[in-house]
């Protein structure tokens, strides 16, 4: 549904320039930002859990992005009683580099096409081994919120994750909601059986 492209990166970096947020060039820049909480931590519960060669150096990524993921794994546990996982989120610019020397599809470290990562505001979030009705609830998740302009999602067929930069518009509307965790794109299947 969300294939990858370069437009998507395009646009992917207009956002991240149009909140004048740093791509983060090594640990000391990453570490500063953690101090300041403008990289807030990720954490595993029952309802999200990380890829184990995960860094817990890099199990951060900014506020809103953190709303996103705890919002959407809340709501993805209480349909399927299971977790999502977070296979990536911030990178520096030094982990990008070396990255692309095994990963021939990672997205370049520098340029209008640069990996978001590198500015806190994206997840990777595992897609490998999700079945057909998962794989579908998340993309109509996604779909939903990418339509309001506050996710651009890609699935990555190489790494089979949900690669999804998160807007920090996504804040002002969550607090438009009046149940947490939000569930935009999910409707109950006895509405989707009368649909067909």
């Amino acid at each position: 549904m969300f294939r990858p492209s370069r437009d998507s990166l395009l646009l992917q970096n207009e956002e991240i320039d149009s909140l004048a947020l740093p791509r983060i060039a090594d640990d000391d820049e990453l570490e500063l930002l953690k101090t300041r909480e403008e990289l807030v931590p990720i954490s595993a519960s029952q309802t999200l859990r990380f890829d184990p060669r995960l860094d817990p150096n890099r199990r951060f990524c900014r506020p809103w992005a953190r709303d996103f993921v705890q919002d959407l794994s809340e709501a993805y546990y209480r349909e399927f009683h299971d977790q999502i996982q977070v296979n990536s989120a911030v990178r520096t610019i030094k982990v990008q580099h070396k990255l692309r020397r095994h990963n021939r599809n990672a997205a370049p470290e520098y340029g209008e096409a640069a990996s978001s990562h590198l500015a806190g505001v994206t997840l990777d979030l595992q897609r490998r081994g999700m079945s057909k009705a998962q794989v579908h609830f998340v993309e109509r998740y996604l779909f939903y919120l990418k339509a309001l302009g506050l996710v651009e999602p890609e699935e990555e067929r190489h790494q089979w994750v949900f690669h999804v930069m998160v807007s920090e518009r996504y804040s002002d509307w969550r607090h438009t909601q009046t149940i947490f965790p939000v569930e935009p794109a999910v409707e109950s299947t006895t509405a989707d059986n009368r649909a067909e």
